[in-house]
């Protein structure tokens, strides 16, 4: 019981971020100065928990409290970009079928994409959000995830979130809002400083393509059988996988069964 209290009240907060206190972020403070000061305000915590879906990541839509039509879903479709070049036949399928996503990107992904970034940022369909400096799990330890070193301690965990933010802010103007880590994975003490930046952090319901490792077919069934209110996590930087094409043989079909995509607020 008092786990999923927590991950409620945690959830909670996320959801309306006017509750979560924020650090200032803005060009006064360097990102040293702020990954010495949350340093400072957790030295004595340790991590206790650890893995993708903990309380307090966003790994679906809300309840709108409206009762669905029995065959129509609310989804949110979300695509990494992680380091490497685009797809951007997936863009040209999203703005065909007028389907918002959110794109989270490396700092890594920009250098190499930064007018494909530019583009997505003038158009109200996409929502640019943060994935890391370096594509590092979310530690204070140097936990890995999937081989991948984690942030170090506090401030590298600072350096990985708030540089992403500062690049992607320069890219669209404004300061981004969503974070997903590399590998999607945090401890709860990296999960705090996050949230201390100001930052939502968006999880997943179905990992659609499961880094872009499977085939097309495998894609467009994993999209077919997403739930209601869920978040869909698919990549944007592989065009040799199967996404694009799954994709392609999915949208349609959900489309016509009155499946509603809504951009991550």
């Amino acid at each position: 019981m008092t786990r999923r209290f927590l991950s409620l009240a945690l959830g909670i907060l996320v959801l309306f971020p006017a509750f979560v206190p924020a650090r200032a972020t803005g060009p006064d403070k360097s990102v040293e100065t702020l990954g010495g000061e949350l340093a400072e305000k957790y030295r004595s915590r340790q991590p206790v928990l650890w893995g993708e879906h903990l309380p307090g990541v966003i790994d679906a839509l809300p309840q709108t409290g409206n009762l669905p039509d029995s065959h129509s879903r609310t989804l949110a479709l979300t695509l990494d970009a992680c380091d490497g070049g685009t797809d951007r036949r997936i863009i040209a399928l999203l703005r065909e079928y007028e389907i918002p996503a959110a794109i989270f990107m490396t700092n890594r992904w920009l250098r190499r994409n930064r007018t494909v970034a530019e583009d997505l940022a003038a158009d109200p369909l996409f929502t640019l959000a943060c994935h890391g400096k370096r594509h590092r799990p979310a530690t204070v330890n140097g936990r890995r995830a999937y081989g991948i070193a984690g942030t170090r301690d506090i401030p590298a965990l600072v350096a990985e979130v708030e540089d992403n933010a500062r690049s992607l802010a320069a890219v669209t103007g404004t300061r981004p809002r969503w974070y997903r880590s590399g590998t999607a994975h945090y401890d709860d003490v990296a999960l705090a400083v996050i949230f201390d930046l100001g930052l939502s952090v968006a999880g997943y319901t179905v990992s659609a393509d499961q880094g872009a490792s499977l085939p097309a077919g495998a894609v467009a069934r994993n999209l077919m059988r997403a739930p209601d209110r869920a978040i869909i996590l698919l990549h944007l930087n592989h065009p040799e996988s199967g996404t694009y094409q799954g994709l392609s043989r999915a949208l349609p079909a959900m489309l016509r069964e009155g499946a509603r995509f809504v951009k991550l607020e």
